[in-house]
């Protein structure tokens, strides 16, 4: 009961966290970022990867739905931020995980589905052209999936990215174990890497330079849910790469509520399947939110899915403005809502214990992730 009652005080705390000078400019607020830590690693068989890559979910349960649904138990959220880990060599293993709170000092402690376009109105999406903003940051983190999905660079060698883009919730699909990303270049048509123009009124082609993935993190919550269920809340995956891409990368950080965003504006840049080679960018207003989803309208195509939605605010500590990934662009819901139709596009918010999770894949030591 202590477990419970600990978690739901956990899960409650970030609602009420308020930004440090709201009156003056948007800013980032402090979190008490639990510890998420390994228990116990198995050994899975080798999966089949037969499984065909969708590039979006689609649900039927909105808002209300999810809101109606039941806190979790303590060791139901244990079981959800659980994951399996996929190598190159074809190999997996299954994680179970503790979830601890530290003290100030730090000491640790033991239906119907849509199939139409997903625009909305007159489409505000805009074509990034160029590499001045191509290979310049915060365009430069948005990298492709060889599965037809987009990533973000959120680490020297990793990339935050959807987990339905990697496993559709009972298998692996085809293409992860040999999953590779790509990175825009400059394709100059005499073949020299010197050549700079800048005066010329066509716009430079780009071309894909891929690297492979070394391994996979996705939770259980993803792979024991669905999209109708649980499932959606854990929609995000992290993939290791083999080598470090060389690029400035985001910073992952906790998702604020919508109305602390600055204009409670989101933005996200993606590889959208009706543009293809052209990375898409496009922000919005968040129309409603649960603990672990955002909803919002902004206009997206398959493909987009697994970009990292990202804002702008104040770092009061280091005195500057930082962008940060605070979600996962998902996909796409339906909604019955009084009778009537109502369309969202949805966004998996990076919650105190996501953070704790995501970061420790990242960096292997929980006591560089204490602040979200």
């Amino acid at each position: 009961m202590a477990a419970l009652s600990t978690l739901i005080l956990l899960l409650c705390a970030a609602k009420d966290v308020m930004p440090s000078s709201p009156h003056w400019k948007p800013t980032w607020p402090s979190y008490r970022v639990p510890v998420i830590l390994p228990q116990s690693t198995l050994n899975l068989d080798k999966p089949q990867f037969d499984a065909e890559a969708r590039l979006e979910v689609v649900s039927p349960c909105g808002p209300v739905c999810h809101k109606s649904s039941p806190l979790p138990t303590y060791e139901e959220v244990k079981n959800y931020l659980s994951y399996e880990t996929l190598y190159a060599n074809g190999s997996l293993t299954e994680t179970e995980v503790g979830i601890y709170i530290l003290s100030n000092g730090g000491n640790g402690a033991q239906g119907r589905s849509r199939t139409k376009r997903q625009i909305y109105g007159y489409d505000s999406r805009f074509s990034i052209f160029g590499k001045d903003f191509l290979l310049n940051y915060p365009f430069s983190t948005s990298v492709k999936l060889s599965t037809g999905c987009t990533g973000t660079l959120v680490a020297e060698k990793h990339v935050l990215t959807a987990a339905h883009c990697i496993h559709d919730g009972k298998s692996y699909v085809k293409g992860a174990q040999k999953l590779r990303v790509g990175f825009l270049k400059p394709k100059h048509k005499d073949g020299s890497k010197g050549s700079n123009i800048t005066n010329s009124a066509i716009p430079e082609k780009m071309k894909f330079q891929w690297i492979r993935v070394k391994r996979t993190h996705v939770p259980k919550g993803w792979i024991k849910g669905n999209a109708n269920d649980i499932g959606m809340d854990y929609d995000y995956a992290l993939l290791e790469l083999k080598k470090p891409h060389k690029r400035k990368f985001m910073k992952i950080g906790v998702s604020p509520p919508a109305r602390h965003l600055p204009g409670g504006r989101i933005h996200f840049s993606g590889y959208d399947n009706d543009r293809p080679g052209n990375l898409v960018y496009r922000f919005c207003d968040v129309k409603d939110e649960t603990y672990d989803l955002l909803y919002q309208q902004c206009d997206a195509q398959p493909g987009a899915s697994g970009s990292g939605v990202y804002v702008r605010m104040w770092k009061r500590q280091n005195h500057k403005w930082e962008r940060k990934i605070i979600g996962i662009f998902s996909g796409h819901q339906w909604v019955d809502m009084n009778g009537t139709p109502q369309d969202f596009n949805v966004a998996v918010r990076i919650t105190p214990l996501k953070y704790a999770q995501i970061c420790y894949w990242i960096k292997g030591n929980y006591l560089d992730c204490r602040e979200g």
